[in-house]
């Protein structure tokens, strides 16, 4: 279950455009004539016409970075029926993409990477927590971010031995 967040981004609307050359062309049909105004050379136009088109594409360009920079994917610690489980237990997620462990029942728990079953050359302490460690309270979170390609092997050490353990992918 990844979770998205974005910021809202408002995109400019183009029908303005119309409705201005529309009141200038209503302006000139009165029953008294009216002095010929001079219209806005289509080189003008089109240039603010692309001007608008640029911060609409700057503006969904911006709000794709948000939404990308925001990406996570959620775990459970603890099944909703308190099952002793992570929730999701095995699962794939990009490379540089944040992991969110959110205690949800069956606590306490934490979040222990098994040194022998992780890429070679990542650094467990910095990913694990440590044994002693435990998240004790419903929505508290622990969160890691995994950079290297592999398979992750993981346990909550309270409950491994009642079969809490997950596996991650990274690809």
């Amino acid at each position: 279950m990844a979770s998205l967040t974005s910021a809202a981004v408002t995109i400019p609307s183009f029908t303005g455009l119309k409705a201005g050359r529309a009141a200038v062309r209503a302006a000139g049909s009165s029953a008294a004539p009216q002095p010929a105004k001079a219209m806005p050379s289509a080189a003008v136009c089109a240039r603010a016409s692309l001007k608008e088109v640029g911060v609409a594409v700057a503006a969904t360009a911006a709000s794709a970075v948000l939404a990308g920079n925001a990406l996570a994917f959620d775990v459970l610690l603890g099944g909703d029926g308190g099952v002793l489980a992570f929730v999701p237990s095995e699962f794939s997620v990009p490379a540089g993409e944040t992991i969110v462990f959110k205690n949800n029942a069956g606590f306490p728990h934490n979040v222990v990477f098994d040194e022998d079953e992780i890429p070679s050359g990542v650094d467990v302490g910095s990913i694990s927590m440590s044994e002693e460690d435990l998240l004790n309270a419903p929505g508290e979170i622990y969160k890691v971010t995994l950079k290297e390609k592999g398979t992750y092997s993981f346990y909550c050490a309270p409950h491994q031995g009642a079969g809490m353990v997950g596996k991650v992918t990274v690809n």
